[in-house]
């Protein structure tokens, strides 16, 4: 089954009662421009979920953990609760692709499943492809009736700094960054350029055509290269690494203990003493 919802599926389901719509727009060079968006026009119903503070945790010292942490899992359910997610409830996420910002929802979707949430879905195209639907916007910030949501944490989902250091033979690596990030060429974020030796680059950008609708399943299965051996997929914190996890489940293939996210990522990595940075390509 998909992890992907129409514009059309969501205008004719959007009054129905288990769903709620997340609203995931982020910039990671302007962090407050997502809310502002949000306020200035959202899905009417729709609940805001801020990258920083509601989908991750609290920054670590000295790096660890990334820039980007997994929230803890108790907090972050008791923050589903108090936006209407309760057991059972189907969620929809979306954001603006353009601009090259498609994987918040993404993020979400992951955070969610992660979290024992199954009916969790991104919006396909997210907000242009609704407002091209014929959807309208609404400036009503919702007030949702709060829900008890059990966390479910899968842990063998998520692996850490020795998990990959200690990967079995067979385990393909996969950095979602972009090409340039990936060789070392430029780092405009993180303190070290490159990637983590034995990993290859599978742009996550490429999961999405230039009107920012994901490909189709055959095209993800092509551009990842992946039959069943098992996988771990980084970006630079977390977060764009979700986008090749979804285009992965869109494939066939959902998350678990043999797709899993480093959720550290690349900035868990160069923060700790001794690990080897590669740079270049690699077959």
């Amino acid at each position: 089954m998909t992890p992907l919802k129409s514009a059309d599926w969501l205008l004719a389901h959007l009054n129905d009662a288990d769903l709620v719509v997340l609203d995931c727009r982020f910039q990671l060079m302007q962090p407050q421009a997502g809310e502002e968006a949000y306020r200035a026009g959202h899905v009417p119903g729709a609940v805001y979920a801020h990258l920083e503070r509601d989908l991750s945790g609290p920054k670590q010292p000295g790096g660890a953990g990334g820039r980007h942490p997994l929230p803890d899992p108790l907090t972050l359910a008791e923050w589903l609760g108090r936006a209407g997610i309760g057991d059972g409830r189907t969620v929809v996420a979306y954001d603006d692709p353009s601009g090259g910002h498609g994987f918040y929802a993404a993020r979400a979707w992951w955070l969610l499943r992660w979290l024992g949430l199954e009916r969790v879905y991104v919006l396909d195209g997210g907000l242009p492809a609704y407002l091209a639907a014929g959807g309208a916007l609404t400036r009503d910030v919702p007030t949702p009736t709060s829900a008890h949501f059990t966390p479910r944490p899968q842990a063998e989902w998520v692996a850490q700094a020795d998990d990959v250091l200690t990967r079995p033979p067979g385990t393909l690596l996969i950095d979602s960054r972009a090409p340039a990030r990936y060789r070392g060429d430029v780092e405009p974020i993180d303190p070290k350029a490159g990637h983590i030796p034995g990993a290859v680059n599978r742009d996550w950008a490429a999961a999405q055509d230039e009107r920012g609708y994901w490909r189709s399943a055959d095209e993800q299965r092509e551009r990842l290269e992946l039959d069943a051996e098992p996988v771990i997929f980084y970006c630079g914190s977390g977060v764009s690494a979700a986008a090749n996890l979804l285009a992965l489940a869109h494939a066939g293939r959902e998350p678990g203990p043999q797709v899993r996210l480093y959720a550290g990522s690349w900035s868990d990595w160069v923060s700790g003493e001794g690990r080897e940075v590669a740079v270049g390509d690699e077959a």
